[in-house]
């Protein structure tokens, strides 16, 4: 069993509501559609009456061939009953139809809720949680969700019918009526005992299918590197793994769930044997009449399958409400990066100030234990350091992408923490090392930072770099299908499509985080002209692995675990001797133009 629910934890950002908080939650969608679901009810009581009628019909029947109704009354009974069956299917039918809307748009809602949560999210929740996971509860457990809240209007209706049917046993025979309602409490206790266990089944089977869709998009995302290196078995044997476990926790989700309604048949069919005895011995004794006692049977079976269905409706109900509990807990996260104010942002000149910074992504390792810098509007500069100095965590934190434990950032003199979000984030530029593309056109990922630019400015804007002639090379131009993730264009193209999408948006700051660093050196030419331009009369921080971008900076700071440890123009810190120059010779010099035209006379020369 431990293997079986092996790796099923509950997600940090998991909680536990109640039954009641979830239903009252879940009631709260339902308001806007009060009206819809007023009709729902009329419907549902309308074919309850009708339901009810047709077996009171068919004993006044068997009364008319028992001699104590006239005879001439039957077909005229058959005509009803054929006509209320009739009327019985167009309520059910409208029922339906509205009952399906109303779901709809309910669970419209919540996917558009739960989406809207995913979007407000830090970087670091996503950093904490695999991306399938997330998927899975924003498209299968919203799904899930409605499933119940179909199955809750079925029990809505059989609960009306319950409760009609008990008025009419008890008009029949109130001894009789006694004895049913007597096991009820029997079936109920039956399947509420089962309450806990079905929703702690029915919480690991929502997980186990999360890692499995985990899991399958981390591998088809992953495919080219797996085959790259002949993986493929293993990838497999990774997701057969995962899916035998999934199988597992589902067949015991399966069980436990179909075990209860066999469970309350039993409890139910012992009671309706023993109200058939009793009753059989009233019909035989004349105390009922024949019509009467098919009545009571008719009823008693109408009477015990919604009341089963209701009990059993609490295990399967468990399985709704573990999934509106994954979704409500993913919208209910709470945020890390939190904002002490709403402030609007007008134009920024540009102007950072980090004092006594502390940052940490996890609250063990601290990146940045005591980091103070001012970077003037327009100034350019340049980040270096070795890996995991903090050189790219300056930049996440001047995007707000992540929480800062200590110290204060200020843009423009005022506190990150008080700026509205949405607008600060208008006036930044990233251009990343590995630029993400979205499906669609050139056009469309290039305007994407400013989507009401006209094709006129993203022609222009996209011309700008390297003179156009990268737009050249593709198919259709700006036209061009740039494919999932860019996968139709060289990492360069994808590298000046970023660029461009970032110049159209025009930005006060400016962030290259090592923009450079994963292309060729003659796109690195056309990419280092458009950064130029696009640099010019902006703040702009450069993390860079290429000498280009480092000798241009107006001021270069080199990090060490976090600290500034030495800061100058390029000149001035080849000149000291320190920890840049050590750094040129090892990762820069080879860039050089000088270096390589020395290499190049050396191989001329054999």
């Amino acid at each position: 069993m431990g293997f079986v629910m092996g790796g099923l934890e509950s997600e940090a950002y998991d909680r536990e509501y109640g039954d009641v908080v979830l239903v009252r939650r879940i009631l709260s969608y339902f308001r806007p559609h009060l009206r819809a679901m007023l009709l729902v009810a009329v419907m549902v009581v309308a074919r309850s009456g009708v339901d009810t009628a047709v077996p009171l019909i068919v004993s006044r029947g068997l009364d008319a061939l028992t001699g104590q109704l006239p005879g001439g009354t039957i077909l005229t009974l058959v005509g009803t009953v054929v006509a209320l069956s009739c009327l019985s299917w167009v309520f059910n039918y409208f029922r339906q139809i509205h009952s399906a809307r109303v779901v709809g748009d309910v669970v419209l809602k919540l996917r558009e809720d739960a989406f809207a949560a995913v979007t407000r999210r830090d970087l670091s929740f996503y950093d904490d949680n695999p991306t399938g996971k997330i998927v899975s509860r924003v498209t299968s457990d919203t799904q899930d969700f409605a499933d119940t809240i179909m199955l809750v209007m079925d029990v809505l209706s059989q609960l009306l019918l319950v409760g009609i049917i008990t008025v009419v046993l008890f008009a029949i025979n109130v001894r009789l009526a006694l004895i049913t309602i007597a096991v009820m409490p029997l079936v109920i206790i039956t399947a509420l005992s089962f309450r806990k266990v079905a929703r702690r089944v029915t919480r690991r089977a929502r997980r186990v299918l999360a890692k499995v869709n985990a899991n399958t998009q981390e591998s088809i995302s992953g495919i080219a590197v797996a085959k790259s290196f002949r993986q493929e078995s293993a990838v497999y044997e990774d997701f057969d793994a995962l899916n035998k476990q999934a199988y597992k926790v589902n067949l015991a989700r399966g069980l436990t769930l179909n075990t209860i309604f066999p469970l309350l048949t039993l409890t139910s069919g012992i009671g309706m044997a023993v109200v058939t005895y009793y009753g059989g011995l009233a019909a035989a004794s004349r105390i009922l009449s024949p019509g009467e006692w098919f009545l009571f049977v008719q009823s008693l079976n109408m009477f015990w399958f919604p009341l089963s269905s209701i009990a059993s409706f609490w295990s399967q109900f468990q399985d709704g409400l573990s999934s509106s509990e994954r979704v409500f807990a993913l919208i209910d996260a709470e945020p890390r990066v939190v904002q002490d104010a709403d402030e609007p942002v007008p134009e920024l000149t540009g102007e950072i100030e980090f004092r006594h910074l502390r940052f940490s992504y996890t609250g063990d390792e601290v990146v940045l234990p005591d980091y103070s810098l001012t970077i003037k509007a327009g100034e350019k500069l340049a980040l270096v350091g070795h890996t995991g100095a903090g050189k790219s965590s300056i930049a996440r934190l001047i995007a707000r992408f992540y929480e800062f434990q200590g110290g204060h950032i200020l843009i423009d003199g005022r506190s990150i923490r008080k700026l509205n979000l949405a607008q600060y984030r208008r006036h930044l530029g990233i251009v990343p090392q590995e630029p993400f593309l979205f499906s669609g056109t050139l056009g469309e990922n290039i305007r994407y930072g400013r989507p009401e630019a006209s094709d006129e400015e993203v022609e222009e804007v996209a011309k700008r770099l390297g003179g156009g002639e990268w737009l050249s090379s593709l198919p259709k131009g700006l036209n061009t299908d740039v494919g999932e993730r860019g996968a139709h264009l060289s990492m360069g193209q994808r590298q000046l499509a970023a660029l461009a999408r970032v110049m159209i948006q025009d930005p006060a700051i400016l962030i290259l985080d090592e923009a450079t660093a994963s292309v060729d050196p003659f796109t690195e030419t056309h990419i280092q002209e458009g950064l130029d331009l696009v640099m010019r009369g902006r703040t702009s921080i450069v993390i860079a692995h290429r000498l280009s971008t480092v000798k241009n900076a107006d001021r270069i700071v080199v990090m060490a675990k976090g600290r500034i440890i030495e800061e100058g123009n390029h000149d001035a810190l080849m000149t000291s001797g320190g920890h840049y120059a050590e750094l040129y010779d090892t990762y820069f010099r080879h860039q050089s133009l000088e270096y390589l035209e020395l290499a190049g006379r050396l191989i001329d020369e054999g």
